[in-house]
């Protein structure tokens, strides 16, 4: 494939032009799996290539881990080649951590159904506004304490991590008493009128109702990034059931 500002000649697809110094590629899309990984390379709204990573999973269990590390390392690699503006992720919590560990870029989470066709969707113009944010800058409010500890915070990292979500404000923490402790549980309520969404998390007697400022213009758009969210919360083992 020739680049397509200078017309020098990429190694693949998609690739970052060292002659011109120019993008061929403004997103990569990531679909993990246990067995390969399966990444679509995006200018705008055009698929310009796309690859295939395979791993073999192992069945000792430091064996394993070191195979997670370095499976999200070749992944990586492959991206840092297109030095996109954008990276979005779908599939299992533990290998999509892993690959976001490895990157400096944005990262953000998408259904693991049709992914890409969900990526297009959003930058033809045909969803909602995209908020290119880091986590951190999303995450916002008064109140510093967190239910759930580590749990917690990886609950409101991931909900944040959401291209459709603009802010998360922690609420309080109501509840307490006797009753036991539990894992971390949580969902992601029925948006209001202007699309925004509730987050409410439980541990133990302890509940805590965070706000989702979205992107989103009315309830209709507000329940399709529920829909999304709570998917990323059973990805992450932590959605309650209904």
């Amino acid at each position: 494939m020739p680049c397509r500002e200078c017309g020098s000649s990429l190694e693949k697809p998609g690739d970052y032009c060292l002659v011109c110094r120019s993008r061929n590629a403004d997103a990569v899309v990531v679909a993990l799996h246990d067995d390969e990984a399966v990444l679509t390379f995006l200018d705008e709204d055009e698929r310009v290539g796309e690859t295939t990573i395979p791993t073999v999973p192992e069945t000792d269990a430091d064996l394993g881990t070191r195979q997670v590390r370095n499976f999200a390392g070749r992944v990586a690699d492959e991206i840092r080649r297109k030095r996109p503006e954008s990276v979005f992720l779908a599939g299992a919590h533990d290998l999509v951590q892993a690959v976001r560990a490895d990157l400096h870029y944005d990262v953000y989470r998408v259904p693991s159904e049709s992914p890409v066709e969900a990526v297009l969707d959003r930058r033809e113009g045909r969803d909602l506004e995209v908020v290119e944010k880091p986590v951190g800058e999303k995450l916002g409010g008064s109140h510093s304490t967190l239910i759930g500890g580590r749990d917690g915070e990886t609950v409101l990292r991931e909900v944040a991590g959401h291209p459709h979500v603009k802010k998360v404000v922690p609420g309080p923490i109501e509840g307490g008493g006797s009753a036991p402790r539990g894992g971390v549980r949580s969902k992601v309520t029925r948006a209001d009128t202007n699309g925004n969404l509730r987050l409410i998390i439980r541990e133990g007697s302890s509940i805590q109702e965070n706000r989702i400022v979205t992107t989103a213009m009315d309830a209709e758009t507000g329940e399709r990034i529920r829909t999304d969210l709570n998917q990323v919360l059973a990805d992450a083992g932590y959605r309650e059931q209904d």
